[in-house]
């Protein structure tokens, strides 16, 4: 079981969302969307929707800086092992909480807004369960293991087993003894990664990136004093009898 859910599990989910991006790109391009609903109700949505966009941004900034930012790296820039333990324990319980408030919200306004309620498919309602799982699981596990003096340190279990899935030789043994409310939580989140390319969740490998890099667009308001009164063309006139 362990060789499965830790060194078999992780290539699935991967393959399926690779598999799952190109499939959609390639026969579903009008259906990449998020399907937005701010047509039948605009003003929660625009509370909820950067809530939880900026809850959901912090989290992945989070974990990415967990598994992949060895230890020794924070020890180079003089950051105690309790100096990190704190801003994971405060900063990771923070986002979540941000994470957690947005769904909220945003389930909220989908079952209280007819139209928007109608709108909703069962691909959105299983989004929603499995996105709210994994961030509620990540902060049980979180608050199950840690207090403010010590708590569980992944950077010496879960982290190198993820780095290690990058060099195609899994190391299964490190999760051998890994608390269970973590285990959960990383299942969780390896299935709702295999669940991205086919939930409206695509919209993440769409973000609008080269506004960035875009000329200027220049914006100029209709002054019909400048630009003069053209005067209309013969031919057309009206013709009365």
């Amino acid at each position: 079981m362990g060789t499965l859910l830790w060194g078999v599990l992780p290539y699935v989910a991967f393959v399926l969302l690779v598999s799952g991006l190109l499939w959609r790109h390639r026969y579903d391009k009008f259906g990449w969307t998020t399907r937005s609903s701010q047509v039948y109700e605009s003003r929660l949505l625009n509370i909820a929707s950067p809530v939880f966009h900026y809850g959901i941004l912090f989290v992945l900034v989070g974990h990415l800086m967990g598994l992949f930012v060895p230890e020794s790296w924070t020890d180079a820039v003089g950051m105690s092992e309790h100096t990190y333990h704190l801003f994971s324990l405060f900063g990771g319980t923070a986002a979540g909480v941000l994470a957690v408030v947005g769904i909220g919200m945003l389930v909220y306004r989908r079952r209280t807004n007819a139209p928007v309620f109608k709108a909703t498919t069962r691909n959105d309602k299983t989004m929603y369960v499995m996105l709210l799982a994994a961030i509620v699981m990540g902060l049980w596990a979180k608050l199950a293991n840690s207090s403010v003096g010590s708590g569980y340190d992944y950077r010496a279990t879960i982290a190198p087993w993820a780095r290690s899935l990058f060099t195609l030789q899994p190391k299964v043994s490190l999760m051998e003894g890994v608390p269970v409310t973590f285990q959960v939580h990383i299942v969780i989140g390896m299935v709702l990664i295999a669940l991205v390319p086919f939930t409206r969740l695509v919209h993440m490998f769409s973000a609008p990136v080269q506004y960035l890099f875009r000329p200027y667009v220049v914006y100029r308001s209709k002054d019909q004093g400048q630009l003069g009164q053209r005067p209309p063309r013969r031919g057309w006139e009206r013709v009365d009898r």
